[in-house]
């Protein structure tokens, strides 16, 4: 049975995205809500996060990446949902 209170979103980030210090303040937005996953960099200058716990905390999360860190410029967001794992038990950054 899946928890309907629970959701996993893999996001991708387009626009002004990196060198503006988007990595760190996701981590830090996602740890604040209590939300697991990670979050990189990617060779097309997009950013791309995996976001899992609470579904109302992954809808703040996901309405966040929208604006993200004061420094970027977000032109696209693109979110799938998913199903929860479990698989994490915090929010990293990957290198």
């Amino acid at each position: 049975m899946i928890d309907q209170d629970k959701l996993k979103v893999q996001v991708f980030i387009s626009g002004r995205v990196q060198g503006v210090n988007f990595r760190h303040y996701t981590q830090k937005e996602a740890s604040s809500l209590g939300l697991t996953g990670w979050v990189r960099n990617l060779p097309d200058s997009r950013v791309e996060a995996v976001f899992e716990g609470n579904s109302e905390a992954i809808h703040r999360m996901v309405a966040w990446c929208y604006s993200g860190p004061t420094l970027a410029d977000i032109e696209n967001v693109e979110v799938d949902y998913f199903a929860p794992t479990g698989e994490f038990s915090s929010f990293e950054i990957k290198w």
